[in-house]
This record gives structure tokens, C-alpha cells and sequence, in this order.
């Protein structure tokens, strides 16, 4: 298991660092996270990302940070953030949520974004400069093991990056114990709903792109009520469309190679995988 842990973690961080690398060099960029325009978008286009957020939101960012967006959903829709608030953005990456999320926590609030690849932390630290924002902070770590302190965050959000995590349980029990009571778990993530192929489950490269990770949705609220949660919901879903799953299944090599989902991953996964918001409240 710990073989497994560490292949997926390692295909993760190789990903995201070299998405993170080519902003960091202004280079062209490729697809980004799943691949298709609705979750997490493709570098080149990100409108259909950025569709999810109100548009007076991002219409002042400098577009190098908006562009730099490889979510499945906004959180903030959710999070109900309000001034002087803790809040703790888990796979922050070049910091976009992290920045929203100052703007209305404001100056009395702070935002702590949390991921484990130098490069996106690299990246983030200078679009915080960019938007020069005094109460935004971002540490290296892992969403298994966060580097914050017990009860010191009002609200969790996370875009898409839960389902890149081979220990979900331990996130969920980390999250628990970060908040303070009453505090608040919105976060966007892919889940699924039904049976999916069994070889689809440990495609490495498929995991690294949002999908093979994805717990089933009643899965993954059970798994939230074990850490402790309470007032669970799944809300907003959205299911990732047929050309979505191909555009990603056609760069993905290994794991045709390695025969997963059979030769028509689209009718495997239709209807079966989708964007979701989750929301969650640890008891007081």
C-alpha cells in the first residue's frame, strides 16, 4: 500500500510541478488536470474553469493567475466566507482560490493555502506578489498531514485535489481536527456514482488527471461522517461529459497500455463520474 501511496503521490507532484513550471517559464501550456473545458479545463482555454466563478470576481485578476486555474468547481460558492476568518485551501496551487478567499476574509481574516510541489508554491508566492495580498500565507506540506495547528481554522476548501489523495481517510480526519468546532468543510471535487471498472481504479496516470481517484459519492460521505462530520451534503453535480473523459483517455498511454476501462472508456464512465460540491460542518 505504501508502494501505491507513494507511485501516486510521486505521478501527482511530477503533473502539477511541470503545469507549474511552464507558468513559471511563460511557456505554452498543455491540458491541465482531467483534460476536457468543465473539469479543471485545459491550460490553453481556461474559460470554461473560469465560467464557474462570478465573473466580477476574476474580471481584476491579471489573467497569468486566472489562467493558471485548474479546478473542477468553486468552493467560495459554498464556503460563505466571512471577514476575519481562518481559512485553510488544501491543493492551493498557483493560489487562485487562496486570493479570492482574502478578498473576503479581508484584512482582519487570513488564508493559508497548503501544497506539497515546490513549483506551485513557487508560482503562488509570486502571483501573491502580484496581487500584493498581506493575508494570504502558503506552506509546503501534504493534505494528509497538514502543517497546521489543532482548531485554528474557521473553513476548509479544496478544488478538485481530495480525489488525488491515496489516504482520503486520513485527509478527512486532518481536516477534522484543523477545524474549530463548527467550522466548515466546501470543497469542489470529482466523485463518482455507480459501479466503474475495477482497472480503472488504479490507473496511475488517470488518477494523476482527477478521475481514478474520485470516490463514490455515498463513499465518500460516509467517510466524512467516520472522521466526525456532521450536515453532509453533496451539491451542484455535474457530470463530465463523453469528450471530456476521451480528450483525457487519448494522453493517457499507460493506462490504455495497461488495458484499463476496455476499449471504450467513455461508455464505462458515462453518466458515472462527475464535479461535485461537498459541505460538511464539524460538530460544536
Amino acid at each position: 500500500m505504501a508502494t501505491i501511496t507513494q507511485d501516486i503521490q510521486e505521478r501527482v507532484r511530477e503533473r502539477y510541478g511541470a503545469i507549474a513550471e511552464r507558468h513559471l517559464q511563460e511557456l505554452p501550456l498543455v491540458s491541465s488536470c482531467c483534460g476536457g473545458s468543465s473539469c479543471c479545463g485545459d491550460s490553453n482555454d481556461v474559460s470554461g474553469a473560469l465560467a464557474l466563478y462570478p465573473e466580477q470576481e476574476i474580471s481584476e485578476l491579471p489573467p497569468e493567475i486566472a489562467s493558471a486555474t485548474l479546478g473542477c468547481g468553486n468552493p467560495m460558492a459554498i464556503a460563505s466566507l466571512k471577514a476575519g476568518e481562518t481559512v485553510l485551501d488544501l491543493g492551493s496551487g498557483a493560489g487562485l482560490d487562496c486570493f479570492l478567499s482574502a478578498r473576503k476574509v479581508g484584512p482582519t481574516g487570513h488564508v493559508i493555502g497548503l501544497d506539497m510541489t515546490d513549483s506551485m508554491l513557487e508560482l503562488a508566492r509570486r502571483n501573491q506578489s502580484k496581487m500584493g495580498l498581506t493575508n494570504v500565507e502558503f506552506r509546503k506540506g501534504q493534505i494528509e498531514q497538514m502543517p497546521v495547528a489543532d482548531a485554528s481554522v474557521d473553513v476548509i476548501i479544496s478544488n478538485c485535489v481530495i480525489n488525488l489523495s491515496a489516504d482520503k481517510d486520513a485527509v478527512f480526519r486532518e481536516a477534522f481536527r484543523v477545524l474549530k468546532p463548527g467550522g466548515r468543510f466546501a470543497v469542489s471535487d470529482v466523485v463518482t456514482h455507480g459501479a466503474v471498472p475495477a482497472e480503472f481504479r488504479t490507473a496511475l496516470e488517470l488518477w494523476a488527471g482527477c478521475l481514478s481517484g474520485a470516490l463514490d459519492d455515498s463513499d465518500y460521505v460516509g467517510r466524512l461522517r467516520a472522521a466526525g462530520f456532521n450536515d453532509i451534503s453533496i451539491l451542484d453535480t455535474d457530470a463530465l461529459s463523453g469528450h471530456e473523459i476521451d480528450d483525457w483517455a487519448d494522453q493517457t498511454a499507460q493506462a490504455r497500455g495497461g488495458g484499463c476501462c476496455g476499449a471504450d472508456l467513455k461508455g464505462d464512465l458515462a453518466e458515472k463520474i462527475y464535479s461535485a460540491k461537498i459541505w460538511a460542518i464539524k460538530p460544536m
